[in-house]
């Protein structure tokens, strides 16, 4: 097992005993970490992320109900084994009562013990799937097949098929609406963590000031109604895949943190003091020119490196317009499924719309046609007005606004480029105040916040623009 698994927490004052059980945890590749008392205990938990607690009842500090209560405050759904001799059954069940998932009598039969780990570990992993189960259901409906013949889709889906075979980090490129997300997920069932979880964060959906908690989690304490501990997506995405989607909304703010979370795998929860370690494969996606955002300063460029290690860029549906026909007829066949509607056909009207249609929002948009299609239809076939489609894909869409920076010559040394964009600045701002003030000099030194003697120098050391 890998050394960034998530360790065991044994609690146990006696020596022997404790290096017994350390010895036979890591016989099966378990990683441990140890504690003599509850305090050591807390503090433990505070440093690290136990994927299981082992503690004695009788400690000479504190004693094992209180490590339980501690684990279940940092992580209510942390497991926790307690430990006691014979005599100390009782006190074992008034621990289950409270929390504890079962108990291990002394002495320790090895066998027993690794069961009882093995169960404890089952339980933790179900635990964690059910809340991205739950989540997954909560976000998605389904999720539907790749579906494509185009040259330009199937050059994304081979260079999809290369990079899942290897553990390098993605950034998926691509207009709003032509499947990154189903690209990201593709990704990780082709790759080799196939059984451990795909996470997915909107990174533009979450407000700023809760984005953070939820990539990276939070301690118990560290704001208002944090009530305990929570683990981030980072975390729940250990040995799977974490997805990022619309990278390029990322704030600021958390960008350095992004990059090392991408860099080194690690990370601190909100309100924490110790580093998080993860094994994760990053995969992100944007709609957004990245290169643009860069050059402006908004996006980090070591940040855009390391996500851009094997770039994939997702053709837009009007670039693939070949596809249309198919993809309609898997959504039609998808959706009359799903509605429990006999199958349906497209009218041959209403195919040339699809087909004619500029498809401003993508493979989405088709989707979203299909399923309305569907819905409105009262017999066995769609018509055009059953589409419902919009005047916005019926003309080409407009093209992105230029990058005023482009025309601007940045060539030569910081000093002369300075100079050069300094220079233009002013001699524009001279020709918009005399323009303003009518080309009385005075009126526009006023507006400039100069004396007239300075805009005079400086009217004769250049060559203004004329005022309109």
């Amino acid at each position: 097992m890998s050394a960034l698994q998530f360790p065991i927490l044994i609690v146990e004052d006696r020596d022997s005993l404790r290096t017994m059980l350390r010895r036979t945890l890591e016989s099966r590749g378990h990683s441990v970490i140890e504690a003599r008392d509850q305090p050591e205990a807390e503090q433990q938990l505070r440093q690290s992320t136990p994927a299981l607690v082992l503690s004695d009842l009788r400690l000479p500090a504190g004693d094992g109900l209180g490590v339980l209560r501690a684990a279940k405050e940092s992580d209510p759904e942390l497991p926790v084994v307690v430990m006691t001799a014979y005599g100390g059954i009782q006190d074992a069940v008034a621990a289950m009562k409270q929390g504890a998932l079962d108990f291990l009598a002394k002495p320790v039969d090895p066998d027993h013990l690794l069961l009882l780990v093995d169960r404890a570990l089952a339980q933790r992993r179900l635990v964690t799937e059910y809340l991205l189960l739950r989540e997954e259901f909560a976000s998605r409906r389904g999720m539907p097949e790749i579906v494509g013949e185009a040259p330009a889709f199937r050059q994304a889906t081979l260079a999809l098929q290369r990079a899942a075979s290897s553990d390098a980090t993605v950034l998926l490129l691509g207009e709003s609406g032509t499947g990154k997300e189903l690209f990201a997920r593709a990704l990780h069932a082709l790759g080799g963590r196939r059984d451990a979880p795909f996470v997915a964060i909107n990174c533009a959906a979450i407000p700023e000031h809760l984005l953070e908690t939820e990539l990276f989690g939070h301690e118990k304490g560290a704001f208002t109604g944090a009530l305990a501990r929570k683990p981030g997506k980072f975390e729940l995405a250990h040995r799977g895949t974490v997805f990022l989607d619309e990278i390029g909304d990322l704030p600021p703010a958390l960008q350095a943190k992004i990059l090392r979370a991408v860099e080194d795998r690690s990370f601190d929860r909100v309100g924490g003091t110790a580093t998080i370690h993860v094994d994760v494969r990053v995969v992100a996606a944007t709609n957004r020119d990245l290169r643009a955002a860069v050059a402006a300063r908004r996006f980090r460029e070591d940040l855009f490196f390391r996500l851009s290690v094997f770039p994939i860029t997702v053709p837009a549906l009007r670039e693939r317009r070949e596809d249309v026909p198919l993809l309609a007829m898997h959504f039609l066949r998808r959706f009359c499924g799903e509605m429990g509607r006999e199958p349906m056909a497209l009218s041959a009207e209403a195919s040339e719309a699809l087909s004619g249609y500029a498809w401003p929002g993508n493979v989405r948009e088709l989707q979203n046609a299909i399923e309305r299609g569907v819905i409105l239809a009262d017999g066995p076939v769609i018509q055009p007005h059953h589409l419902s489609l919009g005047k916005a894909g019926l003309e080409p869409p407009p093209a992105a606004a230029a990058d005023p920076w482009d025309a601007i010559d940045l060539s030569g040394s910081l000093h002369e480029v300075s100079t050069r964009v300094l220079a233009e600045a002013e001699r524009r701002a001279i020709a918009r105040a005399l323009r303003e003030a009518g080309g009385d000099a005075g009126k526009a030194s006023d507006l400039l916040g100069i004396p007239c003697r300075v805009l005079a120098a400086r009217l004769k050391g250049r060559d203004p623009v004329q005022p309109a």
